[in-house]
């Protein structure tokens, strides 16, 4: 298989926000800020590619009756370690991510890939299948937040970047400013797919 065309798969063809639309929960709800979105999506990432690797060494040995409970004991293990881990190192971002970082085990994207990648192929594909799966979730998210925090409260990162009299369309910072940020980036991501198809 393919090594680059799995991690290109995961980053533009069918990346899991613009292209497939799923794990909507988190990217709508945490993408209020440009570190917010890329702590969430990194955090993501971190558990698809351990939780892919792990299922894949499994494979053989989960039998199929049980094998939905199985893979989400696999990923519940790896989410409870990168929450201890954001706990302990970065308690700002784990204070700001909340509940959703307990909610990355029942997220479609890392089931999804657990169910039609890793229980099907071996553990190095499986490996750059959740990296760019992870990567594709942590860039969506992250440019998502930008923009949001940018439009919302004109800085990037925290960091001022319009001066103090600037005045931010607040709307952008609230539920609706999410999807419609969303739905601005989703048509332009696929226009430039299109472009290039």
């Amino acid at each position: 298989m393919n090594l680059a065309k799995t991690f290109k798969n995961g980053l533009i063809d069918e990346n899991p926000t613009f292209v497939q639309v799923i794990g909507m929960c988190p990217t709508l709800a945490v993408t209020t800020s440009a570190v917010n979105g890329l702590g969430m999506g990194l955090s993501t990432a971190v558990v698809l590619i351990c939780s892919n690797m792990a299922i894949s060494l499994l494979r053989k040995f989960i039998p199929d009756k049980i094998r939905i409970p199985s893979f989400v004991v696999v990923i519940a293990t790896f989410v409870t370690i990168v929450g201890m881990l954001l706990k302990a190192y970065v308690p700002s971002l784990d204070k700001a991510l909340g509940l959703y970082i307990p909610l990355i085990v029942v997220n479609c994207i890392i089931l999804a890939r657990a169910e039609s990648f890793a229980s099907k192929n071996g553990a190095v594909v499986s490996a750059i299948d959740g990296l760019g799966m992870g990567l594709g979730f942590s860039l969506a998210l992250t440019v998502l937040g930008s923009v949001r925090e940018i439009l919302g409260a004109g800085s990037i990162f925290g960091w001022s970047i319009f001066g103090a009299s600037f005045q931010p369309a607040l709307l952008f910072i609230l539920p609706p400013g999410a999807f419609l940020t969303l739905g601005f980036l989703m048509a332009g991501f696929n226009k430039l797919r299109s472009k290039k198809a």
